[in-house]
């Protein structure tokens, strides 16, 4: 089975793809435009033949970039076969080295503010909301990929190609241990660490659920310039709550968290924000 390519290698690719300066010109005069542009009208814009046009459109169009049809540009159906034209779609290029999921947590704070219930806080909403999204992200994989049992070995396995996905850097430390290389979620974690490092911990235990992975755990274990929660045996390090929630003794691993996310901010430990 093809496995889906990481986002950062989608975006790598389109942006190599704009790197052709005729074949990025040609993509801002279609966004300009607002409307379908045939490939003579792409080919004036940036005076080259409609046949060289052809091939620069067919590769944004293979970047996603543009998506191609047949129809008057006009909107006026006329007798006769109509022409391909070319229109912008709704991608959206960020490109971040070290990748950076921003977006997803603002998302999950916006999504907890909304549904914040009367018997708890903002950081209990978060962590909820951010759980159940993990836990919505591993079964759609489950349900694509359809593995099976999975025990900790293969799960983890599985779990590997998913975290790939999102930003993770996942390396296998052992065959029952996943350490995560980067965080999406940084600097914002140096930021508010006990808010992020528990949201990311809630995420990624829902994340184990939803892929059905038996005798793994999202611990929280911060080291400098990795993220702070890494995939364990059950029982090794201090485990997410079965509610995703932060633990209520969690001073100590909230500091722990900060001082880790500070040294990956480049500052001193114990230097003020």
């Amino acid at each position: 089975m093809t496995q889906p390519q990481p986002a950062g290698d989608a975006v790598i690719d389109s942006v190599s793809v704009l790197g052709e300066d005729s074949r990025r010109r040609m993509f801002a005069f279609i966004r300009r435009a607002r409307r379908p542009v045939t490939r003579d009208e792409a080919a004036a814009s940036v005076g080259i033949s409609r046949k060289l046009a052809a091939f620069h459109l067919d590769k944004l169009v293979d970047a996603g970039l543009l998506r191609a049809r047949y129809a008057a540009p006009d909107g006026v159906r006329r007798v006769g076969r109509q022409p391909k034209v070319y229109e912008a779609t709704d991608a959206q290029i960020t490109l971040n080295i070290p990748d950076r999921r921003h977006e997803l947590l603002a998302g999950l704070l916006v999504d907890a503010v909304l549904d914040e219930g009367r018997d708890e806080n903002a950081l209990e909403a978060a962590v909820r909301v951010a759980r159940r999204r993990g836990q919505e992200l591993g079964e759609a994989e489950r349900d694509r990929a359809r593995p099976g049992r999975l025990g900790a070995e293969r799960g983890l396995t599985v779990c590997e190609r998913l975290l790939d996905e999102q930003g993770y850097e996942p390396f296998r430390e052992s065959p029952t241990g996943l350490r995560l290389r980067n965080c999406p979620f940084h600097p914002l974690a140096a930021r508010a660490p006990e808010l992020v490092c528990a949201m990311n911990r809630a995420f990624l235990a829902g994340c184990l659920d939803g892929l059905g992975v038996g005798g793994i755990d999202a611990v929280l274990d911060p080291r400098p310039g990795e993220c702070c929660v890494r995939l364990a045996p059950v029982g090794t390090g201090h485990p997410a709550r079965s509610d995703g929630s932060a633990r209520t003794d969690g001073t100590e691993e909230a500091a722990r968290a900060d001082e880790s996310a500070r040294a990956d901010d480049g500052a001193e430990p114990g230097e003020g924000g």
